[in-house]
């Protein structure tokens, strides 16, 4: 079922126009191969050359923005491709006056058109949807077409940090990671139970599933040398 849009959407994106920079769709892999490509410039946007690290799925955007209140020395760009989510995003980051935030409205598939290579510091993949069924697994953001993407934007020593409710879809991530060039370690299937909690910002699924008694599948990964 598609989600209805927002009342007032689009004087809403109008008004945060200077935090959500970028608004694409699907259609510019119509386009030629040799005109796809539009590589920003991350120095520009930010003013500053500080590193740069990606949230895909940022969702309502209280992850991003926490994150990027205790890391003022470090730039954040959420990735977003709904609407209707990511204008509540925006709004709370010009809410907080957040200078180290930008967001992108677009599926992670287009990254590739807009980031160099060896630009990225982190990856943070959130409560990732999991498609579960087996004719949806190119849809997943660890299926080997997204990470050959992600590992041509990072830099080295980046990392990808991954946090998700579903089992299943952990599983699938721990395997796809090792299979596709990705050392991964940190690996908890209990977050709020581990090591690994200290300094922990939680999303808006996340303080939903542990109020309700879930455990929290965590791993960090980076590419292998």
């Amino acid at each position: 079922m598609r989600m209805r849009k927002k009342k007032n959407l689009s004087s809403r994106l109008e008004n945060v126009k200077d935090y959500i920079i970028l608004s694409e769709s699907t259609k510019r892999f119509r386009l030629p191969e040799s005109e796809r490509y539009n590589i920003l410039n991350l120095a520009e946007i930010f003013g500053n050359d500080n590193p740069v690290c990606l949230e895909i799925g940022c969702g309502k955007g209280t992850f991003i923005t926490e994150t990027a209140i205790k890391n003022p020395n470090v730039n954040y760009i959420g990735v977003e491709v709904l609407e209707n989510v990511i204008v509540m995003a925006g709004e709370m980051a010009k809410r907080k006056n957040l200078p180290n935030v930008r967001f992108f409205n677009m599926g992670a598939e287009l990254l590739q058109f807009y980031l160099s290579s060896d630009t990225i510091s982190g990856i943070y993949l959130n409560f990732s949807c999991p498609y579960p069924k087996k004719q949806y697994e190119n849809h997943r953001l660890t299926y080997k077409y997204f990470l050959n993407i992600y590992k041509n934007v990072m830099k080295k020593g980046a990392k990808i940090y991954l946090k998700t409710d579903n089992n299943g879809f952990f599983e699938y991530s721990v395997n796809s990671l090792a299979e596709n060039g990705f050392d991964v370690t940190c690996v908890t299937r209990d977050l709020y139970n581990s090591e690994y909690l200290d300094g922990n910002i939680a999303t808006e699924y996340e303080q939903k599933f542990v109020s309700q008694g879930m455990k929290i599948n965590r791993l960090v990964a980076s590419v292998s040398e």
